[in-house]
C-alpha cells in the first residue's frame, strides 16, 4: 500500500514510517525540519528510514498549498496519515500563529489533497487536549468536547471538525486519533519524560507542575503505532444508528471516526518521576509550581471505542516503558 505519512521527523511519524516499511509498505513522508527543537535529532531519526527502498524523502511544509497539490498529483497516495503538527500546549500561549499555519491551513491542504485524488482513508492526529475543561471521567469519545483550555486544542477540536465535513460532503472516510501523553524511545526533548531525564543526569532542579499532583494518561510510543496502523487498516465507516436528534460526538452518518488511544491507566506525575528516578539510579531535586496556564490537571482515557472497532487496547506499563527510554537516552547521548 501506498501511504503519505506527514511529520516523518518527528516522534511518532518516524516511529510510523519505520512499522509500515517493516511491513511492506510503501512510504512517501513529508517533514519540514523546522527549529521547535534539536534539528539533529529530526535527522537522526530519519535515518532510520532514509535508506529504505520504498521510502520517499520529502523536505516540505504541508501549509505550502502549491507544493501539497503537486505532491498528491504526483504520488497519488492510497492512504494518508497526518502527523506533522506545531505540537505542545504551553508553546501555542506564546506563538500562536505557528499553530494556525501548520495546524490549520496545513491541514486543510491535506483535506484537499486526498478529496482531488480519491484517498480511500485519511487518519489524523487529535489529542486529549480537546477535552479541556471536562472532568468527567474517564474522557469519552462520546463526551462533548467545547471547551478548550489552549490553542492548540483548539487547533486539534478544529481539526476533527474539518474532516467531518470533508467526509459529509465528499464521502472522505477520516479517523481522528486523540493521543494522550506520548512517551518513549526517540521522544521529544519539550515533554516533561526528556526534560526530567537531562535535568536529572546533569544534577539540575526539575519543575514539577501543579505540585505533582498532575494524573497523566502516559501511553508508550509502540501502543501508538499499534492503534495508528490498526484504525489505518479500518477504514472509517458511517453510524446507521447515528440520529440527529440524539447526536453522538464520537460517531456519524459520515464516513468519520474518533477514537481515544490512551493506556487506560492514569499515573500521578510524583510516580511517574520516582519511577524514572529509579532507572537512573539518581534521586531530583524538584522545584513544585503551580498549575501552568492551558494545562488540564488530569487525563484518562476510555478505549471502549477502539477496543470494539479495531480490537487493540494499549498495554505497556510505565516501568516498560520508561525503562526502555532511559536505555535508548543513554545509548543515544553516550559521547
Amino acid at each position: 500500500m501506498k501511504i503519505l505519512v506527514t511529520g516523518t521527523a518527528g516522534f511518532i511519524g518516524n516511529h510510523l514510517a519505520l512499522k509500515l516499511l517493516e511491513r511492506g509498505d510503501e512510504v512517501i513522508g513529508i517533514d519540514n525540519l523546522n527549529d521547535y527543537y534539536d534539528v539533529n535529532l529530526k535527522l537522526a531519526r530519519l535515518d532510520r528510514i532514509k535508506d529504505h527502498a520504498n521510502f520517499t524523502d520529502v523536505r516540505a511544509d504541508i501549509s505550502d498549498r502549491e507544493t501539497m497539490e503537486q505532491l498528491f498529483k504526483q504520488h497519488q497516495p492510497q492512504r494518508v496519515v497526518n502527523l506533522a503538527a506545531q505540537a505542545g500546549v504551553r508553546y501555542s500561549i506564546e506563538n500562536p500563529h505557528a499553530y494556525i499555519e501548520s495546524n490549520i491551513v496545513g491541514y486543510l491542504n491535506i483535506l484537499e489533497g486526498c478529496r482531488h485524488n480519491n484517498v480511500e482513508h485519511l487518519v489524523y492526529a487529535s489529542s486529549s487536549s480537546v477535552y479541556g475543561a471536562n472532568e468527567s471521567m474517564p474522557f469519552s469519545v462520546h463526551d462533548n468536547v467545547d471547551h478548550p483550555l489552549s490553542l492548540y486544542a483548539a487547533s486539534k477540536k478544529s481539526n476533527e471538525l474539518m474532516a467531518h465535513t470533508y467526509s459529509n460532503l465528499y464521502n472522505l472516510p477520516t479517523t481522528g486519533l486523540r493521543f494522550f501523553t506520548v512517551y518513549g524511545p526517540w521522544g521529544r526533548p519539550d515533554m516533561a519524560l526528556f526534560l526530567f531525564t537531562k535535568a536529572i543526569k546533569e544534577g539540575k532542579k526539575i519543575d514539577v507542575f501543579n505540585y505533582g499532583k498532575h494524573r497523566r494518561d502516559f501511553t508508550y510510543i509502540d501502543d501508538i503505532i499499534e492503534g495508528i496502523i490498526r484504525t489505518l487498516d479500518n477504514v472509517a465507516q458511517p453510524n446507521a444508528d447515528w440520529s440527529g436528534k440524539n447526536p453522538d460526538p464520537g460517531t456519524s452518518k459520515a464516513p468519520w471516526r474518533v477514537y481515544n488511544i490512551g493506556n487506560q491507566s492514569p499515573v500521578e506525575l510524583m510516580d511517574y518521576i520516582e519511577t524514572l528516578e529509579k532507572y537512573l539510579g539518581k534521586t531530583a531535586e524538584k522545584v513544585l509550581l503551580p498549575l501552568q496556564p492551558g494545562d488540564v490537571p488530569d487525563t484518562y482515557a476510555d478505549v471502549e471505542a477502539l477496543v470494539k472497532d479495531v480490537g487493540y487496547k494499549p498495554n505497556t506499563t510505565i516501568e516498560q516503558g520508561i525503562e526502555k527510554f532511559v536505555a535508548w537516552y543513554d545509548n543515544y547521548y553516550k559521547d
